[in-house]
């Protein structure tokens, strides 16, 4: 697939879409595609998510769910606050790895993290 504007804009499209519909987080979606459609590696693919999460792309979705009484600002302030230093201490980390551990890494959070939701109620 020809890798240009048009492409990457979709491509942030469906990763937004699927954020606002379930609360996911983007790089459930760009990672993987990132690796499989444009070839990036695994850290190229981490890196790139995470960059483009430094402006508030997700104020839109979530002035939606505020609007309608969805979101809990403390909680959101803390979790943010945690995920600020999570996310230095993960990078960090994450950069020492191989592509092939980090690759498994990823798998297997989505497999668990689906599974569970899968069979519970």
């Amino acid at each position: 697939m020809a890798h240009n504007i048009f492409f990457y804009m979709l491509l942030g499209l469906i990763a937004g879409s699927f954020s606002g519909i379930v609360g996911i987080g983007g790089g459930v979606i760009l990672v993987p595609a990132f690796i499989y459609f444009l070839g990036f590696s695994v850290h190229q693919a981490q890196g790139t998510t995470l960059a483009l999460m430094v402006p508030p792309i997700g104020i839109l979705a979530a002035w939606t769910y505020y609007h309608q009484g969805y979101v809990d600002l403390k909680v959101a302030l803390f979790v943010a606050l945690g995920f600020l230093i999570g996310g230095l201490l993960g990078a960090k980390l994450a950069v020492f790895l191989p592509n092939a551990i980090l690759k498994k890494i990823f798998a297997l959070t989505l497999l668990v993290l689906g599974t569970k939701m899968l069979f519970t109620k």
